[in-house]
């Protein structure tokens, strides 16, 4: 019985112990005591900036005891924290260690936030550093301000700084005290800053190296490579104890800059050479002859006294760019993301995990606008596989719609389990316009789409996709993110540089952009509508594109360059004649909102012209985007696939969708409303595509449209389709074996069309459609209508012998 009841004690005693250690690691007491630090510390400040101003007033009163101090009522002080704030900053700056006391107020907030599970910085790097600076910048003012007081009362360095520069100078000297402090000042930004070194190397190199001169000019460019700023994307880990701590993890890459070396200085040192040479062969020796062969092109000319570049925007000089207040900063609610919610999902993630005997050694959450990424470091030994067939599971578990599991993420060596927010934020296009990333884009054409998991703006340049498929079911943001690519377009480009041609077969979906018609659309000469919806116009448009892709390349090739920069760079330099046929030339960007319509309606000829801009259009500046809400092999083909490498897909129905569009599944595991993945090349991002609304689109148009425009739309080049010239040059007179066969065949069934013949007849399909043509010269049939069936002219077998034997 009595070890019984000692079991019970040391049980009791392990119970209270449990208790109180899991009351001071528990939320309560942190959150507790964060704020007793933060509140403590905004005291300090006002104490210690209160002191710097009234400590003069409040000398005096401080020299007796504190005891007497505060026992006395009749005592008042002008300090702002009172009495015990007078008495706070005279014990931590005049007795303590001067004005570097300061640093206490910034120890005391950091805390604070780092038990908030907020962390500013990395509390045992800032603590350490903060204590460093502490007692240097204290010895550094009492050796400065040693034997005299600031307005009387105040002592920079405080009488511990001051103690501690007497005995320094005592021991090595002044000027040995103050080679002591530069070396500890040195020794101190060499380990706090991170980036030191690197810089040395980058003044000393650029102390060193030789300058760069750009060939034909006179520029000098400091070639010293820099470094792009890094944007943070914010990562929260989570222990074993549900503590969220912060992660600031940068990204930085290095902006290589390519030295330019003066060719043409070279060239010139040879020639003189080579020069000096000949003229110095003696009388004995056979002379030779040194011939300078200058460079010669047909397309060089002098332009005569008129030197400076030509700008092509001068056309219309006084065109000002839509402003960021024309678009609408969406509000997102209460969309952040709880740490409950967070602590949650991991405790039933590492829940369900350990149900299959999965143990996990570390996990992260990575917070988006619409998902959460955790990213989880398996135990040695366990199986990926294995932890990728349980995203169903995970699913159930956590009660959420589209959870997605990347095993492994490339470059991370990592698993990633994507979690929908319980309220996603909505990423407004006015955020990305405004960014940094793209307000200081230097691409050619540059787009904007949405943010990514990390909160990063998502920016691509159109030049290197150089087309883009966009795929996915119905609402669920398609139409949103084209508008959001020309929106990111119409923000960055002037009219003279950027060219667009929409194709819109449902024809209310890109009709606000209609007003633009006369700055950035681009049409057939003889179409009236800026916005092509009719499907026989829609093949002329492409194939005028690929008239106008001609065009370009031999420009290009009389030119001697490869692509539209280096030409548009070699005509503003001045070095191409516009007697000849030169001209500066726009990008060009195909959008088509409904391809699959386009497909079902005319087939091969809108698939044919479509796959060879593709293929050929990306060196001459013509780039496209065609979305369709029907991801069917029928429409996506493999035509089409090969020569859009670039694929965005919005939520789809089916994993069979998902890898039509983007040959993995995913796609189906996407919770809509603008999420989205994209796929370049073998890499796939998910992001949350910016929101732009009608207003705001019609704002930027009316803005656009409001200026002075060109006199007409841009101009393509005039097509004859084959129904205005193949069949009426038919020659009837060499007409087929089978034509009167087939005539009869076409008027009995009422129906004509190249593949019944050439089922009927058993031949090939180029000798059916030779017969077609011929059919319709003898105005037996109507004109071709794309896919369908051509119209038979004549209603009985009596007409059609009467034609026959007028033939």
């Amino acid at each position: 019985m009595a070890k019984k009841t000692k079991t019970q004690k040391s049980s009791s005693k392990a119970g209270i112990f449990f208790r109180l250690k899991s009351f001071f690691t528990g939320d309560k007491f942190k959150y507790t005591l964060g704020l007793f630090l933060f509140v403590f510390g905004l005291y300090l400040l006002v104490a210690f900036v209160s002191f710097l101003i009234y400590g003069h007033a409040d000398h005096s009163k401080l020299d007796i005891s504190w005891r007497e101090l505060i026992r006395n009522a009749d005592i008042k002080v002008q300090n702002k924290a009172g009495k015990t704030g007078a008495f706070l900053g005279e014990m931590f700056i005049n007795r303590g260690f001067g004005i570097s006391s300061f640093f206490f107020v910034y120890l005391l907030i950091i805390a604070a936030f780092d038990l908030w599970g907020r962390s500013l910085v990395k509390f045992s790097r800032a603590m350490l550093f903060s204590v460093v600076l502490i007692f240097w910048i204290s010895i550094f003012s009492g050796l400065l301000f040693s034997g005299f007081n600031v307005n009387g009362f105040l002592n920079p360095g405080g009488e511990n700084g001051l103690f501690l520069a007497n005995w320094l100078s005592s021991m090595v000297g002044n000027i040995g005290t103050f080679f002591v402090l530069v070396c500890s000042l040195f020794l101190i930004i060499l380990f706090g800053v991170e980036n030191f070194i690197p810089w040395l190397k980058q003044f000393f190199g650029r102390i060193n190296k030789p300058k760069a001169v750009i060939a034909g000019t006179n520029e000098v460019v400091d070639d010293t490579p820099g470094q792009v700023e890094p944007d943070d994307s914010i990562s929260k880990v989570i222990n074993e104890n549900d503590l969220i701590e912060t992660i600031f993890d940068p990204d930085s890459d290095d902006l290589e800059i390519e030295e330019r070396l003066d060719v043409s200085g070279a060239r010139s040192h040879v020639e003189s050479q080579l020069s000096n040479a000949s003229a110095n062969v003696d009388e004995g020796e056979l002379e030779m002859t040194v011939e300078k062969i200058e460079e010669e092109t047909d397309e060089d000319f002098d332009p005569g006294e008129s030197q400076e570049a030509y700008d092509p925007t001068l056309d219309l000089s006084t065109y000002k760019f839509p402003s960021i207040d024309l678009l609408d900063d969406h509000p997102s609610g209460n969309a952040e993301v709880s740490n409950e919610e967070l602590i949650s999902n991991k405790n039933k993630i590492v829940e369900t995990l350990r149900h299959y005997k999965i143990e996990i050694t570390k996990i992260r959450a990575t917070i988006g606008p619409t998902i959460t990424l955790y990213e989880i470091v398996p135990a040695p030994g366990i199986r990926i596989a294995k932890i990728k067939n349980l995203e169903d599971d995970i699913a159930l578990s956590l009660a959420a719609l589209g959870i997605r599991i990347i095993a492994p993420i490339p470059g991370r060596g990592t698993i990633g389990i994507e979690v929908p927010n319980q309220q996603p934020e909505v990423v407004s296009m006015r955020s990305i316009i405004s960014s940094k990333k793209f307000q200081e884009s230097t691409a050619d054409l540059p787009v904007v789409l949405g943010k990514t998991i990390s909160n990063e703006t998502f920016l691509i340049d159109l030049t290197k996709m150089p087309h883009i498929l966009v795929a996915g079911a119905t609402g669920q943001g398609k139409s949103v993110g084209l508008n959001a690519i020309i929106t990111s377009l119409l923000y960055k480009k002037h009219p003279s540089q950027l060219k667009l041609v929409m194709i819109d077969p449902k024809k209310v979906e890109l009709s606000l952009y209609s007003t633009i018609e006369r700055h950035f659309l681009a049409k057939l000469p003889d179409d009236e509508e800026p916005i092509i919806t009719d499907i026989q116009k829609v093949k002329y448009t492409l194939n005028s594109l690929n008239l106008e892709m001609d065009m370009r390349y031999d420009l290009l090739k009389k030119a001697h360059v490869r692509n539209i920069k280096e030409y548009n760079g070699k005509f503003t330099a001045r070095r191409l004649n516009p007697e000849k046929g030169h001209r500066y030339l726009p990008y060009i960007v195909v959008i088509i909102d409904e391809f699959a319509d386009l497909i079902m309606t005319a087939g091969k000829e809108i698939e044919l012209p479509i796959a060879r801009i593709a293929q050929l259009a990306r060196a001459v500046g013509i780039h496209m985007i065609i979305a369709t809400q029907r991801p069917s092999i029928n429409i996506i083909t493999g035509v089409i696939k090969a020569n859009f490498p670039t694929r965005i897909a919005f939520k789809v129905a089916s994993m069979i969708d998902s890898r039509t569009i983007l040959d993995t599944p995913g796609a189906n595991q996407l919770i809509g409303k603008g999420d989205m993945l994209i796929a370049m090349g073998s890499s796939m991002t998910r992001l949350q595509c910016a929101f732009v609304d009608t207003p705001e689109v019609d704002r930027i148009c009316e803005h656009i449209a409001g200026q002075q425009g060109y006199p007409t739309a841009f101009m393509l080049p005039e097509y004859v389709g084959e129904s205005e010239g193949g069949a009426l040059d038919t020659d009837l007179n060499n007409r087929d074996e089978l034509f009167d066969d087939a005539a009869r065949v076409v008027v009995m069934n009422q129906m004509g069309s190249t593949s019944m013949i050439q089922r009927k007849f058993s031949i090939g399909y180029n000798r059916a459609g030779r017969i077609m043509d011929q059919l319709e010269a003898a105005g037996i049939v109507g004109p071709s209508e794309g896919s369908k069936a051509r119209q038979v002219l004549l209603q009985d077998e009596y007409s059609l012998e009467q034609l026959l034997n007028s033939l």
